[in-house]
């Protein structure tokens, strides 16, 4: 698919698009024999796919990981929705970072400083410094600085806390998600729709993204439209939820930032994550104010 496509379907009204999601939905649940669940996060993204999906197939399962980085109110607004199975990893955050190192700047950098920090390899060492011949798959010279920080850095955090306990997951039950995820978020989401479009069958692990042509403005229209309840942290200044204490792209927000805010609005979880997970070590090292 071309750029101009998937602009011009995100320019449709809102109706288009719940139109167009509800025949990827279909799509999907008819593919799979009905085998599918969706990804809950418990944000307002997912809680407006999971009200999608439910108005066609009520029977569908959520599934939420309890991470332990979750919000407070996002915790209490999953245990209010019917029909949520919790999995947790093995692994803590305090355990991962520990382990791995901490997530900063953003997944793509994290690891390739990790990947050249801890290679075995020349080759991998050079790839990761210099790039390939295009300049591709680097550590970006404003990050470089980063590999003699004194502390450990990796992308590690998503894959023990989120990707390995939905793998075990979906290879014990044989179900296929539905992923809250829209094209707008990143030029990575969007290059995915380009490449696979909302349902990607083809995929070693499909994947079905019925939220892909949506933005922002259209989840809280549709959420207003139709009268469904969501957590409260979104009435408290938050507009992406997330994990609280991941640093990925806290560089770009504006002040005051997600750790900013957490000091007033969670002050015990912001001691926490500031001291002692030393969190004031890596913000103070990358130059973000907490």
């Amino acid at each position: 698919m071309e750029l101009w496509q998937l602009q011009q379907r995100q320019s449709l009204p809102l109706e288009s698009k719940i139109v167009h999601s509800q025949n990827v939905i279909k799509q999907w649940h008819e593919h799979f024999d009905g085998k599918v669940y969706v990804s809950f996060s418990g944000g307002k993204d997912s809680t407006v796919l999971l009200h999608l999906v439910r108005e066609l197939y009520p029977e569908v399962p959520a599934v939420y990981i309890d991470t332990g980085l979750e919000y407070p109110e996002i915790r209490d607004f999953v245990k209010t929705v019917d029909n949520v199975i919790w999995l947790k990893p093995k692994l803590s955050f305090k355990q991962v970072i520990d382990k791995y190192g901490y997530p900063v700047i953003s997944k793509e950098q994290s690891q390739y400083i990790y990947q050249y920090r801890t290679a075995k390899s020349e080759k991998t060492k050079q790839l990761r410094w210099y790039g390939d011949s295009k300049g591709r798959f680097k550590i970006s010279n404003k990050w470089k600085y980063l590999v003699d920080a004194p502390f450990k850095i990796s992308d590690q955090c998503c894959t023990y806390l989120k990707k390995q306990p939905i793998k075990k997951y979906e290879k014990e039950t044989g179900l296929h998600p539905f992923i809250g995820t829209m094209a707008s978020e990143s030029e990575r989401r969007q290059g995915n729709y380009l490449r696979f479009g909302c349902n990607a069958f083809d995929l070693k692990n499909p994947i079905s993204r019925p939220l892909s042509i949506w933005n922002d403005v259209d989840i809280y229209k549709y959420l207003k439209q139709y009268d469904i309840p969501y957590s409260k942290i979104y009435d408290m200044g938050e507009s992406r939820t997330g994990c609280m204490f991941c640093m990925f792209g806290c560089h770009l927000e504006k002040e005051p930032n997600k750790f900013q805010r957490m000091k007033k609005t969670h002050p015990q979880l912001y001691d926490y994550c500031i001291n002692k997970l030393d969190l004031k070590t890596v913000l103070e090292y990358i130059h973000v104010k907490y």
